[in-house]
């Protein structure tokens, strides 16, 4: 395979020489071949090199571990996906629903129906990011969105969240985000455990994983980019969020791991070793009807929609890509993706992703190309 990839790690050197970022690790699997590539360094002006052993927060790819470790409690009877979620979360029972999407906060209706496991796995609870300029988007603002854990413990972020009106009914709207922390404690409490020792249980310890979990505070990772009118600068308040073990372990964005970590992960959900197939095929498959599927083309477009705590290619694509595939991007500069016939792209960076034009085009066109399309 290394003359099948050359030309994608050319480009992906140029990425890195062109100062888009310091320094990046890489890793796909093409024809059940995987190969890993690092370049640049941790941080600019640094001489320590990038290697393929490095650590990253992982952002939003948090969200597929926690899908798969969701849908292994669902395969042992631990949970079933229609489970009312006030059974572990006592905080969500009795709720109240905003009459409309832009009435204040005090304007409600009850809830016709509970938040279960399934609207938490689809983003369908009725609660998450409203990019709008209403009363609920001021209120939730700071506590359901942001590229940094929950700064308070799961019970008194549960607390703040069921003193809110949602903002849809529960199973009405995709709304992004908050859905994965909520799904974070209820699996906490489920299985009777701490969320990190159930993650080590069910995912990392099984695949052999010795850099995925949440932050000790020991790792040493690169330093982490944003944007700004005078250039990349670092995101010291996301640097600070990972420097010590978190008081809220979120599968919503709070995971550390490695390329070759996540490549494991990733090919091991692929090829049926971590979940059986009847449930992993439902994780990787749209989710949503096509009245919450409104929710989520606001955010990703008409031809990708969203599975288990995934995203779901249902459309034609960039070229790039293929129907059926699935995978996510997040805010910290992550990607991975899973084919249809199993091939595998992951590239870590440490930069912010800064609007809908900074993407990843850079690293799945040449790997489109490595794939034969």
């Amino acid at each position: 395979m290394p003359q099948i990839t050359e030309e994608l790690w050319d480009a992906v050197d140029s990425r890195v020489e062109s100062c888009w970022c310091p320094g990046l690790v890489a890793g796909v699997r093409i024809g059940g071949e995987l190969e890993v590539h690092s370049c640049g360094t941790y941080a600019f002006g640094s001489p320590r090199a990038m290697d393929t052993s490095t650590p990253f927060r992982i952002s939003s790819l948090s969200k597929l571990v926690g899908g798969a470790l969701a849908l292994s409690l669902v395969d042992d009877g631990t949970l079933a996906l229609d489970d009312d979620a006030a059974r572990w979360l006592p905080q969500l029972a009795d709720l109240r629903v905003l009459a409309t999407p832009d009435a204040p906060l005090s304007v409600t209706v009850p809830a016709r129906g509970p938040v279960t496991v399934r609207h938490l796995l689809t983003l369908t609870a009725g609660f998450g990011v409203d990019f709008g300029q209403t009363p609920y988007a001021a209120a939730t603002r700071d506590l359901l969105w942001g590229p940094n854990p929950p700064a308070m413990e799961p019970d008194a972020y549960l607390d703040q969240l069921g003193s809110l009106p949602l903002a849809a009914q529960p199973g009405e709207r995709w709304m992004y985000h908050a859905g994965a922390d909520v799904l974070s404690a209820l699996l906490a409490a489920a299985a009777g455990m701490p969320l990190r020792e159930l993650v080590a249980d069910r995912i990392s310890g099984p695949l052999g994983l010795t850099a995925t979990g949440f932050p000790s505070g020991n790792e040493e990772f690169p330093a982490v980019y944003e944007s700004t009118a005078s250039g990349l600068v670092e995101a010291a308040a996301y640097r600070d969020a990972f420097a010590s073990p978190p008081m809220f372990e979120s599968l919503a964005g709070g995971l550390v791991s490695t390329v070759p970590d996540y490549l494991t992960f990733l090919a091991a959900l692929a090829d049926d070793r971590l979940l059986p197939h009847g449930l992993r095929e439902s994780m990787t498959s749209d989710q949503l009807t096509g009245t919450q599927r409104a929710g989520a083309a606001e955010m990703n477009g008409p031809d990708e929609s969203w599975g288990y705590l995934t995203g779901v290619q249902t459309g034609p694509g960039p070229v790039w890509s293929d129907p059926g595939m699935w995978g996510w991007a997040g805010g910290s500069g992550t990607s991975a993706a899973v084919y249809p016939n199993g091939d595998i792209g992951v590239v870590f960076t440490q930069r912010f992703l800064s609007g809908p034009g900074d993407g990843f085009d850079w690293f799945w066109e040449p790997l489109g190309a490595a794939r034969g399309r």
